[in-house]
């Protein structure tokens, strides 16, 4: 057996590498089962980032199906989602460089559906009664106008811009056809409403020459979530709702809607990207289902009176995803010791089959650092989530006495929240003696529709609370070292990081990856989607301008006396890359320690293998240096202004 070495925390030698994170890693999106195969999409970071539909057949042999340089992925409200549809072996999907729509039939090239011009696609399902596609379409061909947002039929065998069924919303999502082809379902909201807001479920019948009849309201509005319409078998209408607080199951039938199995639990989710899914219907009427509790995700059979709910035993905490056909569901699913994997189901048998791994490295046990959820004291007398990692590294023990750094992560969103399935940017840390606490704060989902809406009017407050709060409770238990505590994020992540630097004295250091530094300047220059999500958050603008400077560290970095270091892509559309650079140069100025890394050919988020491994490195290189100890592996030099 080999024996312990004692190093200070942070110097720990760690076999877990960048290049190690990044060979071979793929994040799986739009699983399908399409007869006797299955498919999903990869995002590979060797590729720059592509996106590529696999297909397994059922003797197991995978092969990749859109040739290079086509990439599938659409940018609809720019995060996309739903850029996939297969249907009885032909593929149609949106290719990212050019946002046209492509079918591809098995052995052939793939042949463009839609025309040159500034039209995105996304959410299609088939309408098999009459040969042709029904998707959302996002028009930017307007120049100087806000995207227009539609419902339109797509013919499938010529180029053409699509016929438009229903308009009149700011945004639609979730078109889905009734078995008998006679029916249409959807749901629409308006500006300033995200879909976790309020949002409409309609439904209307098909005419004889395809278009749509009057449309009723089932069910939503304002303050009421919809999520995932779906047709059982028999044509009834199910749907999940947070009317009660918790995103529920309810169906709806001869003009009355009916709650299955309420619960304090999550079985919807924040649809920041197309095609989510939580539930299907299996060949003997079950329910096949999957919901979150205290931000753990279980697979779970309903029978089809709504009224037991039955869990089914997995060895995975996180599940991504959900496609039921017969007798068989195909799932994504992660824990904290395995990265997520494509996992199909026997509905008869109850088995479970893993089919693929995001990620073919296999860590031993030893270096992995396994979650623990905390509950703890917050603001106003209330209580955040978070989970804890504990750094762990079976070759190495801490000197006696020394408590560990502790890296702050806040997710993006900022209605998002933190997964529990294995990321290996965490174990990067863990296993060179940092703790990490990564962060569910007031405004994430997996708590309920109230904790979702902690974050209205307080983004900037509730969200800082609640991670100084954690970290001050774990270094109350003795958990980190309180002059050595980092705060990271990405996106609204990132802000969050930007305002705990700026507005509170807890953090020694920061790391923001392409973070929000000006929310002014992000409502009046963002995207559609989210370009009126700020109202909710913050308040209405420009009515309420006071709040969106007092609130931007922009504005504060006379208050800013800790290091930092920041990442950009620089065709971000989300985030403009000119934040990052304004925070930069205020902060060099002030003479404090900086560094600021932009990535060509980088959008909203890192692709490409080469700048996942860059970042990650450099964030470690740079709190090495601020805090005062020396990594163990050799890392290139980042230039830290102000040192």
């Amino acid at each position: 057996m080999a024996v312990e070495k004692i190093g200070a925390y942070g110097s720990w030698k760690s076999p877990l590498s960048p290049d190690l994170i990044v060979a071979g890693a793929t994040t799986i999106t739009q699983i399908a089962l399409d007869g006797k195969d299955i498919y999903w999409v990869e995002m590979r970071p060797a590729e720059g980032g592509r996106c590529v539909a696999v297909r397994r057949n059922p003797d197991g042999t995978t092969s990749d199906i859109n040739p290079t340089p086509f990439n599938i992925r659409t940018r609809v409200h720019e995060y996309g989602g739903g850029s996939l549809l297969v249907h009885k072996g032909t593929l149609y999907f949106s290719n990212f460089a050019d946002q046209r729509v492509y079918r591809q039939t098995p052995g052939s090239e793939p042949v463009a559906l839609t025309p040159a011009v500034d039209l995105r696609y996304a959410d299609a399902v088939f309408d098999e009664k009459r040969k042709r596609l029904i998707c959302i379409r996002e028009d930017h061909t307007a120049e100087g106008k806000e995207a227009t947002n539609t419902i339109v039929a797509l013919g499938i065998e010529s180029e053409n811009e699509g016929q438009v069924l229903v308009e009149g919303y700011n945004f639609f999502s979730s078109p889905q056809i009734s078995p008998d082809g006679s029916k249409l379902a959807w749901l629409s909201w308006n500006h300033p409403n995200m879909p976790w807001d309020g949002t409409e479920l309609w439904m209307a019948e098909f005419n004889k020459d395809g278009t749509l009849g009057k449309a009723i309201l089932v069910a939503g509005g304002k303050t009421e979530s919809i999520f995932q319409p779906e047709w059982s078998p028999e044509g009834i209408l199910y749907f999940v709702s947070d009317r009660t607080n918790w995103w529920n199951l309810y169906r709806w039938q001869a003009d009355k809607i009916e709650p299955l199995c309420p619960i304090d639990a999550e079985f919807g989710l924040p649809q920041w990207v197309f095609g989510m899914s939580t539930y299907g219907f299996a060949a003997d009427g079950r329910i096949i289902c999957t919901y979150t509790q205290n931000g753990i995700w279980q697979l779970a059979t309903l029978t089809a009176d709504g009224k037991r709910l039955e869990p089914i035993e997995l060895p995975y905490s996180e599940i991504e995803g959900l496609e039921v056909s017969g007798d068989l569901a195909l799932i994504e699913a992660g824990s904290p010791s395995e990265a997520y994997s494509v996992l199909l189901f026997d509905l008869k048998k109850m088995t479970f089959q893993l089919l693929h791994r995001s990620s073919d490295l296999m860590l031993d046990s030893g270096y992995i650092s396994i979650p623990e959820a905390i509950e703890y004291p917050t603001t106003n007398d209330l209580t955040a989530h978070g989970f804890y990692y504990p750094p762990t590294n079976r070759d190495f023990n801490a000197p006696e006495g020394e408590r560990p750094p502790l890296l702050v992560r806040i997710h993006g969103g900022p209605t998002a929240s933190a997964s529990t399935t294995l990321r290996l940017s965490h174990q990067y840390w863990t296993s060179r003696g940092w703790a990490i606490l990564d962060v569910n704060y007031g405004g994430s989902t997996g708590y309920g529709r109230e904790y979702r809406q902690r974050l209205n009017d307080s983004w900037g407050i509730v969200d800082l609370d609640d991670c100084v709060n954690g970290a001050l409770y774990l270094v109350e238990r003795g958990l980190a070292d309180v002059n050595r505590l980092a705060i990271d994020g990405g996106s609204a992540g990132g802000y969050t990081t930007l305002a705990a630097l700026a507005f509170r004295d807890t953090f020694k250091a920061g790391a923001s990856h392409y973070g929000v530094s000006d929310l002014e300047a992000l409502a009046k220059d963002t995207h559609k989607f989210e370009s009126r999500y700020l109202d909710n958050l913050v308040g209405p603008y420009p009515e309420r301008q006071d709040l969106y400077r007092v609130r931007s560290p922009i504005y504060f970095t006379d208050q800013l006396r800790v290091p930092l270091i920041l990442f950009q892509g620089l065709e971000d559309k989300v985030v403009p890359p000119s934040q990052a650079v304004l925070m930069f140069e205020a902060v060099r100025q002030k003479g404090i320690p900086v560094a600021y890394l932009p990535f060509e050919g980088e959008q909203h988020g890192f692709r490409r293998a080469e700048n996942i491994k860059r970042a990650l490195e450099a964030q470690y290189y740079f709190f090495a240096k601020v805090f005062g100890f020396e990594p163990a592996d050799k890392i290139e030099p980042v230039e830290i202004m102000n040192l």
